[in-house]
């Protein structure tokens, strides 16, 4: 059997070629769709009891390199929907058999951010709220939402208490008219809304328990893939598709060069300054890519081997993650900026590229102010104080 990795390889002209109709339809054309359908890159970290691969994430992140190197926004979801089945695999077995039961290829999307409150309601909660940048929400049947839970009269309880509520497509409404951005416009990234609908307290998932590494075990879970720490997980399919689409910009940007003549009348294979800068930029995103890979395998060969990452750990993880997204979509912006004015033309694929990564780098994820602070307080032996500067750790 084929790899997911070889199965991409062998759709690799269908994937790139659907690029410009992505970004022009606002989400992934009919046709990406059933390639990542095919490729099986939404099962790789799906539990084997529901037609899940169990992947080793290191596979499932050059997985969503290789896509994000075709096109951004095919990468792009790759890596977030591809991620929320990891996080299925913890949840009760009958929101699972809810979700799988009838289709192992239903998608699942997100978004976390707690723009919600779970009202408590009979033997579950009563749920509304407005989420933004719902990636690939057209072609998902069930979301991940991120909620804060409330009292009875559905006021947030404080100290904040966030959950993660798993929701059918019947139960909230997609703003088609929400995605109107300058890059990754093919991942169609809509709001979505919630109106008072009931959710059984089985299709609700405590943040603490998934941050902490209490979850997988609670749900009995034995592979290592879903013991590896939430925040390692989730920011991984974003960055490697962001580390994609820079290796996708270097390849246009190769091909362009390939034959380019400088008004001055020099070829771009006489320029040193040109090649140096080519040179150094492949360098560096190359061992962003190099950075990644190792992080994941670090904290995935721990867990395998009994380890328990620390707070501290798991902010050193993501100070690497981060870096290694700047330190990518940097060289990006060094080879843009010596492509000259025809590089920037719309029918050069370098723009989307370019355009794609920056979007991506502006996630929340990627986000380096706190993550590098409580990383260096860390190693100094403090620990950060209580609130936002832990989140996403």
């Amino acid at each position: 059997m084929s790899t997911v990795l070889e199965r991409i390889e062998q759709h690799a002209e269908d994937i790139a070629g659907y690029g410009l109709a992505n970004e022009a339809e606002g989400q992934l054309s009919d046709g990406a769709v059933k390639v990542l359908r095919d490729v099986g890159i939404m099962r790789m970290l799906a539990p084997k009891t529901h037609g899940g691969y169990e992947s080793h994430p290191v596979e499932w992140a050059e997985a969503v390199m290789r896509l994000g190197s075709l096109d951004g926004a095919t990468g792009w979801l790759g890596g977030i929907v591809g991620v929320h089945p990891w996080e299925v695999a913890m949840s009760d077995p009958k929101v699972q058999e809810e979700i799988w039961g009838e289709d192992q290829e239903v998608w699942i999307g997100s978004p976390y951010a707690p723009m919600g409150v779970l009202k408590p309601s009979d033997d579950g909660f009563e749920f509304s709220g407005h989420w933004q940048f719902s990636s690939g929400t057209d072609h998902c049947q069930w979301l991940f939402l991120g909620a804060m839970l409330g009292d009875e009269n559905g006021a947030p309880i404080m100290p904040p208490k966030m959950k993660h509520v798993l929701i059918p497509r019947s139960d909230y409404t997609i703003l088609q008219d929400s995605w109107d951005v300058v890059g990754l416009k093919g991942t169609g990234s809509k709001d979505v809304v919630v109106k008072k609908a009931y959710v059984p307290a089985y299709r609700v998932l405590d943040f603490d328990h998934l941050a902490s590494g209490r979850a997988p075990k609670e749900a009995g879970l034995t592979n290592p893939l879903y013991h590896v720490p939430f925040s390692g997980i989730f920011p991984l399919g974003i960055t490697s598709a962001v580390i994609g689409i820079a290796e996708g910009a270097l390849a246009h940007h190769l091909a362009y060069q390939r034959t380019r003549v400088q008004v001055t009348g020099t070829k771009i294979k006489d320029d040193p300054y040109v090649l140096n800068a080519i040179g150094e930029a492949s360098a560096e995103i190359h061992a962003a890519r190099v950075v990644l890979l190792d992080n994941v395998n670090r904290l995935y060969d721990g867990v395998a081997a009994g380890k328990e990452f620390s707070f501290a750990e798991r902010a050193d993880s993501r100070r690497n993650q981060v870096t290694s997204a700047w330190r990518a979509v940097g060289a990006v912006d060094e080879i843009v900026a010596r492509s000259g004015g025809n590089g920037l033309r719309m029918d050069n694929p370098l723009q989307r590229f370019w355009r794609d990564a920056h979007m991506g780098l502006a996630h929340a994820i990627h986000v380096p102010g706190s993550i590098n602070h409580v990383s260096a307080l860390g190693q100094i032996g403090h620990e950060p104080p209580p609130g936002p500067m832990r989140a996403m750790i």
